[in-house]
């Protein structure tokens, strides 16, 4: 079963828990997007959202979290590729940060459009 088609697929997941699990641990950026995830997962409990609005909250801390991941691995690649300062590898380096930022301000206006109605009613 090991090298099924399945079996390839269970590995893979492991391996991606396993990527997920260091993520957590190690990168500081991950980490604070993981407590934002938290709280807005609280506040979406405490102002009880509706259905809608739970799907494109957990949408966006995927979003968000995906993008960070993503991001953490592209600046990986580029320091083990180009270890010394190299204006290439800052700008692969500032692109990919910019595709988070894109990811976190999409994330904002939707926590907008979902929450602001429930502080100002």
């Amino acid at each position: 079963m090991r090298d099924s088609f399945l079996g390839k697929r269970i590995r893979g997941g492991g391996y991606a828990m396993k990527g997920a699990w260091l993520l957590l641990k190690h990168e500081p950026s991950i980490q604070v997007q993981f407590v934002i995830a938290i709280a807005v997962t609280i506040a979406g409990l405490v102002f009880d959202i509706t259905r809608t609005e739970w799907l494109f909250q957990i949408t966006a801390i995927g979003l968000v979290m995906g993008a960070e991941g993503l991001n953490t691995a592209v600046e990986a690649m580029a320091d083990f590729v180009h270890p010394d300062f190299h204006s290439k590898i800052g700008h692969i380096k500032d692109v990919a940060a910019g595709g988070v930022f894109f990811a976190a301000v999409v994330a904002v206006i939707i926590a907008g459009f979902i929450y602001f109605p429930y502080i100002f009613p």
